[in-house]
């Protein structure tokens, strides 16, 4: 059995930019990245989806957050690519969800973030973690 846990918003740090973002929109700059990060306990195994966005803005970073939501598998289970895709997928979902709610107090609320790329990252070194 998998069981997800809720999203753990570990870092939002917003900076308001001096200038408006949206008299210059072509100097607004985002970058996200992924971290899988390896849990076990005596009975469960698991993994932890990290993800970390950038908003830079005239070389100065405005909005840097990160959030991490957690999966606890049953150690007999076995967890394929397919599986680890699904997980990382609807990681990605309540990321961007709590995004979409925090930006509205930013000058970033009319930004989106795009849809995660999911070939940027190999996923075949992740899957000997949840062995």
């Amino acid at each position: 059995m998998i069981e997800q846990t809720e999203l753990i918003v570990t870092k939002w740090l917003y900076h308001p930019p001096v200038i408006s973002i949206e008299e210059e929109p072509e100097k607004l700059f985002s970058s996200i990245s992924l971290n899988v990060i390896k849990k076990r306990a005596a009975t469960k195994k698991g993994i932890a989806c990290q993800f970390t966005i950038r908003f830079v803005f005239e070389n100065e970073t405005i909005l840097e957050y990160v959030a991490e939501d957690s999966y606890v598998i049953d150690l007999q289970d076995v967890i394929d690519k397919n599986e680890l895709q699904r997980m990382i997928r609807n990681s990605y979902s309540k990321f961007k969800e709590k995004f979409d709610l925090r930006k509205l107090s930013t000058v970033l609320r009319n930004k989106l973030l795009l849809p995660f790329d999911e070939t940027k990252y190999d996923l075949e070194p992740v899957l000997p973690l949840l062995q």
